[in-house]
């Protein structure tokens, strides 16, 4: 009965940034439990060899392109998955940028509106397009990926504009839980701590970063992108039906010193 509760069978879900990293680790998690997935990325080419890597494993995934800074641009994919795919069961928000190292005082106008643009705007425009479809079809689920950033002020690196662009996410996944809980959507969001990537694994070469990153970390090592799925998926299935508006977080014990 218990294990069932995590399948995905029958479901549609639709990943953003999902050709690579934590995205790209969904999107696996997700096929795998049964569900036809749709990677999206700004990346065509990256989206669709992601999306191919996943189908030579026997899975059901597709592709789009797709730049979630354009509100247009996510009615016309959305419009354009709901043609092939029908209906969307599943949006995971994914899709983010961190720049970091730059100061508040001497932060250009271009950086802090990007970093907003893409983590917290892009985020609602996807969610206001795939809930209200939701919301016409009964229901639906929406998982979006905050950060323990959006409770903690990181160091040694300055990065208002990522910190709050977070805590944004957070604050607006608790207000659309509220909003579409009587429409049958559930909206959660998991909050992870430093995860190793292609683009943090030069952490280990600096001993300073190393001395924050992973020595203020209770379990003492970065998160890998499945471990991230893997929360993503049991928020995105029926095994956490009675949740909605929780900020799950998945930090090694960070957020606890």
């Amino acid at each position: 009965m218990y294990l069932e509760l995590f399948s995905l069978k029958g479901k549609t879900a639709v990943i953003t940034g999902a050709a690579r990293g934590i995205g790209f680790a969904t999107a696996d998690a997700l096929s795998e439990a049964g569900a036809k997935v749709i990677i999206t990325d700004m990346n065509g080419d990256a989206a669709a060899q992601a999306a191919s890597d996943l189908n030579a494993k026997g899975r059901q995934v597709d592709s789009a392109v797709l730049d979630v800074t354009d509100p247009r641009a996510v009615e016309a994919v959305h419009a354009s998955i709901t043609e092939k795919h029908g209906r969307v069961d599943i949006l995971v928000n994914n899709a983010g940028i961190a720049i970091s190292n730059r100061p508040a005082e001497t932060m250009d106008d271009p950086t802090w509106l990007k970093v907003i643009d893409v983590n917290l705007n892009g985020v609602f425009w996807c969610c206001r397009t795939f809930g209200k479809a939701m919301i016409d079809q009964g229901g639906g689920n929406i998982v979006n990926v905050g950060s323990m950033s959006a409770d903690i002020v990181n160091r040694p690196q300055e990065q208002a504009q990522y910190n709050a662009s977070k805590a944004g996410v957070h604050h607006l996944t608790r207000s659309l839980a509220a909003e579409w809980a009587t429409r049958n959507i559930r909206v959660n969001a998991v909050a992870p701590t430093y995860i190793e990537t292609d683009l943090t694994r030069y952490v280990y070469d600096d001993p300073e970063m190393m001395k924050h990153w992973v020595g203020n970390t209770p379990m003492n090592r970065m998160g890998q992108p499945p471990e991230i799925a893997a929360v993503i998926l049991f928020l995105a299935s029926d095994a956490s039906s009675l949740m909605t508006g929780s900020i799950v977080a998945a930090d090694g014990g960070y957020t606890l010193w």
